[in-house]
């Protein structure tokens, strides 16, 4: 990396870096560093009786330097605690340059240390660790955009989304709760795990590249696998292999991994996300719904310490039991039309009529799925189960035992999204056949979210399946849900993000078409000129003379060119 593409600050590092080095301090040294304790262990173990012997470990994140003594900060991995370093114990000899010139002028906020020493209470109460011992264990080259506080404003705040989840790592540095919420997700794929082993379902893996992407209404994501000359898919969802399982013989089988779909993004959509997905055999539907309340209702307990939590200012109680409602009566009940009955074209009329645009690749399914989407999804805040969809939505679902064309499924309704989807699963092959044809009726109509049959699945299901009940739960929304965030973003640790944008800059090659040396190309970056034509209307000694302050300022050992030559770069372009 050229000097001139860096900061000032990142500047003065590398060259701090360079100073330790000559001094024989390794900057990154290799050995292990043992540590003994933690910054909150400390502050909630502390006696004031006891000189208790510390070795702690983090990045510095505050330094106040006041002559012969410090104060520093320092945040482990699990929070911060201040530390009073002193020169003459840290340097008990003749030699004080550990403090005067390594402490004081060498490290940089940001950098990690490791700190030996005692814990004690400051005079204005202040529980700290008194430095005798003081390691450097990593460099920091870019500075950390630390949050100063004035008159209780605060200043340089790292705040902006785009760059909060594009630099993940500073954001967790930096932001307070930023990584609470992430532990709040390991703690709830943690309960869903204990929930699901003390049940005694197994804990499964199925392949993420597949030659059919099923178990789901989706785009996917195509790549090509060279070594059997085939396209593959990601997979959209688990179920048609957790199916084959059960076919199988396990009573119960789940799986807590990745989709990828190749649909559109937005606060609550991100094309990779996490989902788990559970099938249970000799069960159905109604069995299902009562499960999942009390899973739901466990998890909340576990993550908020009650069954409720707040989310977009209304407190939402996960506690069991949850209204069920039919998905045709939530949508007589929120738009007066009654759709039960109704064929293809007379629920595209309704649609119209509701303002929903609609085209003629959708078949009845797709169609009421949009009139609930556009009319009802949002209404429901409250833990709702949505129940007993149209046989065209659920291609995969079990008939529903006394209400014709419908089917035994479900959707978990929180906070107006979806969060959950259920079914008493389909174990007729024969209908299971003809529900895949009728999906690939609709693919030639255009869908391209219809299922393309999977004949494997088929002939899993001709030696038999017990009577199932599956769920998938969106892990991802049910993090937002549980932690109070509006964003599926500020769930996801490395979210995907749009190519970041880059300034315009001309190429050395077309630097050179104008008679520049590569040499002269960053300098020239560094005054601002990125783009050739930027030149064009400077004056030859004027830009010159710019040139040779940027060389006075960093220090390089160049001969900057003669009025005449930057005349030739200016005059080439002005040519042209």
């Amino acid at each position: 990396m050229n000097i001139l593409e860096l900061s000032e600050q990142e500047i003065g590092r590398r060259q701090s870096l360079q100073e330790l080095r000559d001094m024989g301090i390794d900057p990154y040294p290799a050995a292990e560093y043992p540590t003994n304790a933690f910054s909150t262990e400390i502050i909630e173990n502390f006696k004031d009786d006891e000189a208790r012997e510390v070795c702690i470990a983090g990045r510095m994140m505050s330094r106040r330097v006041m002559g012969k003594a410090s104060f520093a900060e320092i945040q482990d991995s699990k929070g911060r605690i201040q530390v009073y370093i002193t020169r003459d114990d840290i340097c008990p000899g003749e030699d004080k340059e550990l403090y005067n010139k390594v402490f004081k002028k060498l490290m940089d906020i940001g950098d990690f240390i490791g700190v030996k020493g005692t814990v004690f209470r400051t005079q204005t109460g202040e529980i700290s660790i008194h430095a005798r011992e003081l390691t450097l264990l990593s460099k920091s080259l870019k500075p950390l955009p630390i949050v100063k506080y004035k008159d209780g404003v605060a200043y340089d705040k790292f705040d902006d989304p785009e760059l909060r989840y594009r630099q993940r790592y500073v954001d967790l540095v930096v932001n307070d709760g930023i990584k609470d919420t992430f532990l709040k997700r390991a703690t709830i794929i943690r309960t869903i795990r204990r929930v699901l082993d003390e049940a005694g379902y197994t804990e499964v893996e199925t392949p993420t590249l597949q030659s059919i992407a099923g178990g789901a209404s989706a785009r996917p994501f195509i790549t090509h696998f060279n070594a059997l000359s085939q396209d593959m898919y990601m997979r959209i969802a688990t179920e048609l292999y957790l199916k084959r399982l059960i076919v199988g013989g396990f009573e119960g089988v789940y799986e807590i991994g990745k989709n990828f779909r190749n649909e559109g993004m937005d606060r609550t959509h991100n094309p990779e996300f996490t989902c788990m997905e559970l099938y249970v055999q000799y069960k159905d539907y109604n069995w299902m719904m009562s499960f999942t309340e009390q899973l739901l209702e466990t998890v909340c307990t576990a993550v908020n310490g009650k069954p409720e939590c707040m989310i977009d200012g209304n407190l939402v109680s996960f506690k069991a039991p949850y209204r069920r409602l039919p998905i045709l009566e939530a949508i007589k009940e929120e738009t007066g039309y009654d759709l039960e009955g109704k064929n293809e074209e007379e629920i595209r009329e309704v649609a119209k009529k509701l303002g929903i645009e609609v085209d003629e690749t959708m078949g009845k399914g797709k169609l009421i799925d949009e009139i609930f989407g556009e009319t009802c999804e949002g209404k429901f805040i409250q833990p709702t189960f949505i129940i007993d969809y149209p046989v065209e939505m659920s291609p995969l679902t079990k008939m529903h035992r006394s209400k014709p064309g419908l089917t035994e499924r479900f959707e978990l309704m929180v906070n107006g999204k979806e969060l959950a989807n259920a079914y008493s699963e389909l174990n007729d092959p024969i209908d299971q056949e003809e529900r895949f044809v009728e999906q690939m009726r609709l693919a030639d109509k255009g869908d391209d979210e219809a299922m393309i049959i999977d004949q494997d699945f088929l002939r899993a299901l001709q030696y038999g399946m017990p009577p199932t009940s599956g769920i998938g739960i969106g892990i991802d929304r049910l993090v937002m849900l549980m932690t109070g965030k509006t964003f599926i973003q500020e769930v996801l640790f490395f979210p995907q993000m749009k190519p970041e944008k880059k300034i315009p800059q001309s190429s050395v090659a077309e630097w050179a078409e104008i008679g520049v040396g590569e040499e002269w190309v960053p300098v020239l970056r560094k005054i601002g000129f990125n783009m050739v034509q930027n030149i064009k209307d400077e004056k030859a000694q004027g830009l010159q003379q710019k040139i040779g302050d940027v060389l006075k300022k960093y220090k390089l050992d160049m001969q900057k060119p003669s009025v005449d030559e930057v005349q030739t770069w200016i005059d080439c372009l002005n040519k042209e």
